[in-house]
């Protein structure tokens, strides 16, 4: 078979494998560059699997563009590319750690003025500066999940300027739960590397907006930048997708569940849940916050140490549960002044329930207090014993 006749082959059998396969799922399109006359022209563009997962999350949404990006992060810092040097950018006081350093650096870089406001009380809504570029908030708040009314920010920032930008970070309520741009936010993000992908083994962010303006301009600054999507990872999420309802259901009945069962628990001081109104946060699952009281809030690493079920770090969201402590965790980056600033310390536990038999995890979380009440026993016997 000469050279011509086996490139002609090679030609053949791959528009057969493509055209006549007929898949009951999307293939993966596991290539850089398409030929003269796609609409994809080339993967840093778009790809067949972004495309298909853009277009599931903006229809889970119900918004009518979607820009995928490789991690939540990508998403944030796309999403201040659109801000100008000189510009005012406010931010909620309680928000994921790097994000909020983030923030700090790229004020700095940028000459942007950054405010910081507490946007869960709305007798701080007034604050917010007339000359305010964007307004970027997450609800429920990470850490302490508190809501804020995204009705009531686009209300008062719009007043003051109409062409500001009101964003929020809706991975924690998820698309089933919450739709921010119906609430007057410009653009909403998530951190697809959580519930989307509900596994913890896929990264990916994405952006969603109604404005075509924002999703041109950003979409443009992705193929630029070269920030988007990697054809495997869409097609991972695409695959967690098809499950999202479920989970959701399954993290909502089981995250209910166990906040009962922890109220009876004298260890704990506080737990947090956010507050659903059903209308813009129509409900909620997967993820909470307790405050150990006073005495025990550094006894953090007794209480891992006795966990069976919980596994550690910085997983949430997924099948499986998780235990972290967020002031050496999620908000490391900041440093111990502002996280006691926010009311962040040492006592805070932040539990992700996963899908293990919820009886099991009951009895799991006792025994751990058990241990670390027995802890402080001991530490007070051997403290009076010393004293005599």
């Amino acid at each position: 078979m000469d050279q011509e006749l086996k490139s002609t082959t090679r030609a053949l059998i791959t528009k057969v494998a493509i055209e006549g396969s007929l898949p009951v799922t999307t293939p993966l399109f596991q290539c850089s560059a398409f030929q003269t006359g796609s609409s994809h022209f080339y993967t840093r563009k778009s790809n067949p699997n972004s495309e298909e997962f853009e277009n599931v999350v903006k229809t889970l949404e119900d918004t009518a563009f979607a820009i995928s990006v490789t991690t939540g992060m990508s998403a944030i810092s796309l999403t201040l590319d659109l801000l100008e040097p000189g510009d005012t950018l406010v931010i909620n006081q309680d928000i994921y750690g790097c994000s909020f350093k983030y923030f700090q650096r790229l004020a700095l870089r940028r000459h942007l003025k950054l405010v910081i406001l507490d946007l869960s009380q709305k007798e701080n809504l007034v604050k917010i500066p007339d000359n305010t570029s964007m307004i970027l908030f997450e609800t429920p708040t990470n850490p302490f999940l508190k809501t804020i009314s995204i009705s009531d920010v686009s209300i008062q920032v719009k007043k003051k300027n109409p062409k500001a930008l009101v964003v929020v970070d809706n991975t924690w309520a998820t698309p089933l739960f919450q739709s921010p741009t119906k609430w007057g936010a410009d653009l909403s993000l998530h951190s697809a590397t959580k519930y989307f992908s509900g596994h913890s083994d896929v990264m990916g962010g994405v952006i969603l907006t109604d404005r075509a303006d924002l999703h041109d301009q950003l979409k443009q600054d992705r193929f630029f930048v070269g920030c988007i999507l990697a054809p495997h990872s869409a097609w991972l999420l695409c695959r967690s997708l098809q499950t999202l309802p479920l989970r959701m259901r399954e993290h909502e009945r089981v995250t209910k569940d166990m906040v009962r069962y922890l109220k009876d628990f004298s260890e704990i001081q506080k737990i947090y849940y956010p507050e659903i109104d059903g209308a813009q946060l129509k409900s909620y699952g997967g993820i909470i916050f307790f405050q150990f009281r006073d005495a025990l809030k550094n006894k953090y690493p007794e209480f891992i140490r006795n966990l069976k079920l919980f596994k550690t770090g910085t997983g949430m969201a997924a099948v499986t549960s998780m235990v972290a402590q967020p002031f050496t965790g999620s908000h490391a980056s900041m440093n111990s002044e502002e996280k006691y600033a926010i009311g962040l310390d040492e006592g805070l536990v932040r539990l992700c329930f996963g899908f293990e038999d919820p009886d099991d995890l009951k009895a799991d979380l006792s025994q751990a207090f058990k241990a670390v009440s027995e802890s402080e026993k001991l530490s007070k016997q051997n403290s009076v014993q010393i004293q005599l």
